[in-house]
């Protein structure tokens, strides 16, 4: 059961990989069919129920694009 809900503004993500990179879940990835009004691929929660909450992506990301609600 997922501890946290992880939310991504698409049009601030520039597809750095950070958040990919720390997510101990490893449940980040790039969206490879979505593009941004900037032009990138911004990244996206795969498996939403295996997020812990950790906030560890936020914490991360240099754009402040991503929001964790924690349960």
């Amino acid at each position: 059961m997922a501890k946290g809900k992880v939310t991504f503004n698409q049009e601030r993500c520039k597809s750095c990989g950070l958040c990919i990179e720390v997510c101990p879940a490893g449940i980040i990835e790039i969206d490879t069919n979505t593009i941004n009004l900037k032009g990138y691929n911004p990244a996206k929660v795969s498996e939403v129920e295996k997020c812990v909450g950790c906030a560890s992506c936020a914490m991360m990301c240099p754009d402040v694009a991503i929001t964790v609600e924690r349960d």
